[in-house]
């Protein structure tokens, strides 16, 4: 019974020892043993065991990439305007024995320097560039802190600004501005279309009247083309009767079938006053019809027509 108790007690025992001495790493974790208080070895990620009473586990380090959230503070820009900054820091242990003996507490360092490298970066630059520099200012802390954790075995892999706060009244100052600049434009917007407005009226005025003056100007050639057709008509109609006239004085019986046409034409014409008009003055030769017939065929004599040769 006694053997049995003992045997019991010392499998407990050696269950013990194994529970205490066997480590099983997770994956992305590393972790680093210490050999009576001095550093001995990293294990990574399996199974692992450790010598009773005289290995133990001092740091346990993730290797997945850790975001730390960086409080808001004020800082003061070039032109002398404080703000409330926060932000979010990004970072990874790369060597977890540097981590562990480089610095006492990684995270808090990394936090400080990044608030401190801020406040730097923004009292370089004005009110107004400091939204636009988000990405400036984000590279700048990442350089700042990445150079100064080199020995602390971490890598710093971004850093991002959260909120940009300045006091209420540069915000209401803002809002001013941003509202004047937005009514600036829309009435330059609104000025330029009406300028575009009289400029295509005035053009299409100018084409009205340019397409008018063309039509008058076709209109009155046009017309004085027909004026001189017909003035040419008339002229060669006249030349064809003078021609005609010709031709019949020259035919024989010409001259007085020609006297006798002017004596008829002259009573008729006589006959035409006498019914239009009561009050007359009548030649001294009226009976002489002969006399005037044989004057207007001396006049048709004398100029020069004659019958054209064929």
């Amino acid at each position: 019974m006694e053997m049995l108790v003992g045997v019991g007690v010392f499998v407990v025992l050696v269950f013990v020892i194994v529970i205490k001495t066997a480590v099983i790493v997770p994956q992305r974790n590393e972790y680093v043993v210490e050999r009576l208080g001095k550093y001995r070895t990293t294990f990574g990620a399996g199974f692992h065991f450790l010598i009773p009473f005289i290995d133990r586990v001092a740091y346990k380090r993730s290797l997945k990439e850790e975001p730390i959230d960086i409080p808001a503070q004020t800082c003061i820009t070039a032109d002398n305007v404080t703000m409330e900054v926060d932000g979010v820091l990004y970072l990874q242990v790369m060597n977890a024995r540097q981590s562990a003996y480089g610095i006492d507490d990684y995270h808090f360092a990394a936090s400080q320097l990044a608030q401190t490298s801020l406040r730097s970066a923004i009292g370089k630059i004005s009110l107004d560039n400091s939204f636009e520099a988000r990405e400036t200012l984000n590279r700048q802390v990442v350089e700042a802190l990445d150079e100064a954790a080199q020995n602390w075995g971490i890598k710093v892999l971004r850093y991002e600004i959260k909120d940009l706060e300045p006091p209420r009244s540069v915000l209401e100052a803002m809002e001013k501005q941003m509202r004047a600049e937005r009514e600036k434009r829309a009435e330059i917007a609104r000025s330029e279309g009406e300028k575009q407005a009289l400029i295509n009226r005035a053009a299409g005025e100018r084409a009205e009247a340019i397409a008018l003056s063309e039509g008058e100007k076709m209109k009155r050639i046009n017309e004085a083309e027909g004026r001189a057709q017909e003035i040419l008509k008339v002229a060669e109609a006249t030349a064809e009767g003078i021609r005609k006239v010709g031709e019949a004085l020259a035919a024989p019986g010409g001259p007085e079938a020609a006297n006798l046409d002017v004596a008829k034409k002259y009573l008729d014409q006589f006959g035409k006053l006498a019914k239009e008009n009561n009050t007359m003055i009548l030649p001294g030769n009226l009976t002489d019809v002969s006399s005037m017939v044989a004057t207007a065929m001396a006049t048709l004599k004398q100029t020069g027509i004659k019958q054209p040769t064929v």
